[in-house]
């Protein structure tokens, strides 16, 4: 039985405990702010609106969810940089408020004296950038670092730390962005006791790890050894001794899907929990009937929009001085391995693969029209698909389907790639609005991390991060 331990008093929080600390004082700052507002008003105006000011908050509550996903403000890495938090945050709060004034019925009728819309103002942008300063300011102080040790220094071990620097390159200490401080590793491997790893000591083995929790008095505990028969049983049941004083204990996949928004793929050995969705949510097979019906009523007026398009983008090939066919068809792998024929607005020029047969695009290619190179920055040349949607052949968002004499290829370098035919294929896709164009076997394996962890992970929250990040995309002419 073990001795009881004190903890220190520190004030550590957990990845969703500071981006739902960060949401919950900036609605509360852009809230305060209307309703400071509101109280200039004449008594008798105030007390007629007085039953719409919850709805007056909840709009401006769902407006800046919305704004603030395209400047990344609750990205852990980007709040810790004073500099980038401030600026991102402040340039999100100024959009949502002059939106919310623009917008009418919905919001409260505008004052004739601009005092108080000068108020609002204000009160919003210096509240949320004072706010947003003093979190990076005070959140980089050791007192609100989270400690953790890492059992296992092996390739698990190093990804993990690999994976935490990359998350937070933003700025200069790598490993506050995320609140992590790194203690140090535990292996039972006598070669590396007293090495240091990336920066990080070895610092014992299983049966020093209880002396190390009461001396360190670290937060968090990282089970990075994937196969978890290695553990020795003296190292098995120091672990469960430390959660019995209170230590939290993860494992290396769960910190490294939240760190990355991946699946560690090369880490999965026979752990099937690792790559697939084990435990499905009790209402998922109906979210999925909702989104084929919303697949459907956007297919509808998107196949509208392609009709009133098509005329313009066969005349702007034809002045470009490349004449050809407006759509281009092409078969591509769908669900449980299916094929079918995609078709989307011809970007390149035509018998762009003739003499090269299947190959990925790649950056400043020449085979890309001027006309294409614009389609492809708007993602436009994809609206075709909707065909495929309404066909029920792909959905809005889901991984996007490659050509099968690609997928033959990958399937014999990418372990597990044929996973990714699990679900229907997507228009848009977590691998495509988290990471750059694919160009070769090692994109593909990357691009393969995120789909399954959109697998893993399937539900109306992530569908509604792919919307808006597709959005931030289309707008940011980010696609190529």
């Amino acid at each position: 039985m073990y001795q009881n331990h004190k903890r220190q008093s520190r004030f550590s929080l957990q990845f969703s405990e500071r981006k739902l600390l960060l949401l919950v004082v900036d609605l509360f700052i852009l809230n305060s702010a209307l309703l400071l507002m509101l109280s200039l008003w004449p008594k008798s105006v105030f007390n007629w609106m007085l039953g719409r000011i919850p709805w007056y908050m909840i709009l401006l509550s769902i407006i800046w969810l919305v704004v603030s996903s395209f400047f990344s403000v609750y990205d852990l890495s980007r709040a810790a940089s004073a500099i980038n938090s401030v600026w991102s945050t402040g340039m999100a709060a100024l959009i949502t408020l002059i939106i919310y004034t623009l917008l009418p019925f919905l919001t409260p009728v505008l004052p004739k004296r601009r005092t108080q819309i000068f108020l609002l103002f204000l009160v919003g942008l210096a509240g949320i950038s004072l706010w947003r300063f003093l979190y990076a300011t005070i959140f980089s102080q050791p007192s609100f670092h989270h400690r953790a040790l890492i059992v296992g220094a092996g390739r698990s071990g190093r990804t993990l730390l690999r994976a935490v620097q990359q998350s937070s390159s933003q700025i200069e200490d790598s490993y506050l962005g995320i609140g992590y401080e790194w203690l140090g590793f535990v292996d039972d491997d006598p070669a590396k006791q007293g090495q240091v790893i990336d920066g990080v000591p070895v610092l014992g083995t299983g049966r020093d790890l209880v002396a190390l929790v009461k001396e360190l008095d670290p937060d968090e505990i990282i089970i990075a050894v994937t196969d978890t028969q290695r553990l020795s049983s003296q190292f098995f049941r120091a672990i469960l001794t430390c959660f019995e004083m209170g230590i939290h204990i993860t494992t290396f996949p769960a910190l490294y899907e939240r760190l990355t928004g991946r699946v560690p793929v090369q880490h999965a050995g026979q752990d099937l929990s690792v790559l697939l969705p084990i435990h499905r949510p009790s209402g998922l097979r109906f979210y999925l009937a909702i989104r084929r019906l919303m697949d459907v009523a956007v297919a509808i007026p998107g196949l509208v929009l392609v009709v009133l398009l098509t005329p313009f983008i066969w005349l702007g090939n034809h002045l470009s001085r490349h004449p050809g066919p407006v759509f281009y068809r092409q078969f591509r792998m769908g669900e449980n391995g299916s094929l079918f024929e995609i078709i989307k607005f011809r970007s390149m020029i035509t018998d762009a693969e003739r003499d090269t047969g299947a190959v990925w695009a790649q950056e400043n290619d020449s085979r890309i029209t001027p006309l294409g190179k614009y389609l492809r920055k708007t993602r436009l040349d994809e609206l075709p698909q909707f065909w495929n949607v309404l066909k029920g052949e792909m959905s809005l968002i889901g991984p996007r389907p490659e050509r099968p004499e690609i997928v033959a290829d990958l399937s014999e370098e990418i372990p597990f790639y044929g996973l990714r035919h699990a679900v229907k294929p997507g228009i848009t896709g977590w691998a495509q609005v988290s990471y750059r164009y694919t160009s070769s076997t090692e994109d593909s394996f990357v691009k393969l991390q995120y789909d399954l962890y959109y697998i893993k992970h399937l539900g109306p929250f992530i569908d509604l991060a792919v919307f808006l990040k597709t959005i931030q995309v289309i707008l940011g002419m980010k696609g190529r």
